[in-house]
């Protein structure tokens, strides 16, 4: 039985602002954002998500990954074929395959069709990967008999050991999307390493109320490579990624410079009341933010057993904010339904050094406001400046 069943199985009826779109609504929406490029849908072709959409007609799983995937093959059988004679093109195809599997196995490849378009989209995204220069290097990090996948990508042209972001994604995007992202950052000569947060992607472990464990090993790691320079590193994350930098920064920050959270889920999100009102149905958020929240956790297949499970993450619970931690950049929107406000304000207030924060008035989730503050131009002209700022070699004295 899917999680998304035994979600509508396991909560009593909800009025219409709890409900979960139709498919009809689903895709009326999709095709919106990406005309606007909004996301899920950031540089998706609404073109291409139309044609998908012809071959979707219910919110079956494996029927969504199969319509995505047939216009990504398109595009990945194109690429294959322009490499030697066209390679400018088969990148540009490669991305927008990935792009496509990418979206075919959101929010998560909870089916075998979606982990397929999953797996297809990594092999896209590697695929486009090989044009980099700066090349890209898959780091695979031992880790309790596992390992972590990550990946690392260093400044062109480099003296000496080089700063470095250590990058974690959200509930529903991947290591994936933060390597492109963080191309940006290269040229100011600062590295990155992008790896999939606790219970997501290709991350060994899921999330429990000491799954940081798996990034500090990330850290240990990154201490051993020698062309790093250990003492400038921070961290970067968005959304849950912002959870597991704000908890970094106060468990690691004698490994850290600083950290740069978007949407920080602090003490509020992880009580039952917030789940209930504003999670559940949450119409900020696509389709399906509860079942894939759930899926992060080893075992969580009800809403009872998700509002148990949530406040054990709670930093409050854990009784770590008010402790030192290191300098943060927070970003939020004040208008956020999937992180409250408040928990953005209680961690502005809390720790033993001063924070910077970009609060947008008008922001929804990640600060982010169609048209005006697209994730793109806070990515450029926020995050980006304060990280170099911040990984900035210290004046001599």
């Amino acid at each position: 039985m899917s999680l998304a069943l035994l979600l509508t199985l396991s909560i009593p009826a909800f009025s219409e602002q709890h409900a979960e779109r139709t498919i009809d609504e689903i895709k009326t929406e999709a095709v919106h954002r990406a005309e606007v490029g909004q996301y899920p849908l950031i540089g998706l072709d609404a073109d291409d998500v139309r044609e998908a959409f012809k071959s979707v007609h219910t919110r079956d799983k494996d029927e969504w990954a199969v319509a995505f995937m047939g216009v990504a093959d398109r595009y990945m059988n194109e690429a294959k074929s322009l490499e030697k004679t066209d390679p400018t093109k088969a990148n540009a195809d490669y991305i927008r395959a990935w792009r496509l599997y990418s979206f075919g196995r959101w929010p998560i490849p909870a089916s075998p069709g979606k982990q397929r378009s999953y797996e297809k989209a990594i092999e896209a995204f590697l695929a486009h990967a090989k044009f980099f220069d700066p090349p890209l290097e898959i780091v695979r990090i031992p880790f309790e008999g596992k390992e972590i996948i990550g990946y690392l990508r260093l400044p062109k042209n480099a003296s000496g050991p080089v700063p470095l972001v250590l990058a974690v994604n959200g509930l529903d995007s991947r290591k994936e999307d933060l390597t492109e992202s963080f191309s940006a950052i290269l040229p100011f000569g600062v590295a990155y390493l992008a790896v999939d947060g606790p219970g997501t992607g290709q991350n060994p472990i899921k999330v429990s109320d000491n799954a940081e464990r798996v990034l500090s090993r990330v850290l240990d790691y990154i201490a051993t490579r020698p062309e790093i320079d250990k003492n400038r590193v921070a961290m970067h994350g968005v959304s849950w990624g912002a959870y597991w930098a704000a908890k970094m920064a106060i468990v690691e920050r004698a490994r850290l410079k600083g950290a740069s959270a978007q949407s920080p889920p602090t003490d509020m999100f992880f009580q039952k009341e917030f789940l209930m009102n504003s999670l559940i149905g949450n119409r900020e958020y696509l389709f399906d933010q509860v079942p894939a929240l759930m899926a992060i956790f080893d075992n969580v297949k009800t809403i009872d057993e998700m509002a148990e499970i949530l406040p054990k993450m709670s930093l409050v619970k854990q009784g770590l904010l008010g402790k030192p931690m290191a300098p943060m950049l927070i970003l939020a929107g004040v208008k956020d339904t999937q992180v409250p406000i408040d928990d953005i304000y209680l961690l502005l207030s809390k720790g033993d050094v001063p924070k910077t924060a970009w609060v947008n008035p008008l922001g929804g989730h990640l600060g982010r406001q169609v048209g005006v503050w697209p994730d793109p131009r806070i990515f450029k002209e926020v995050i980006i400046p304060w990280l170099v700022h911040t990984l900035a070699p210290e004046p001599a004295k």
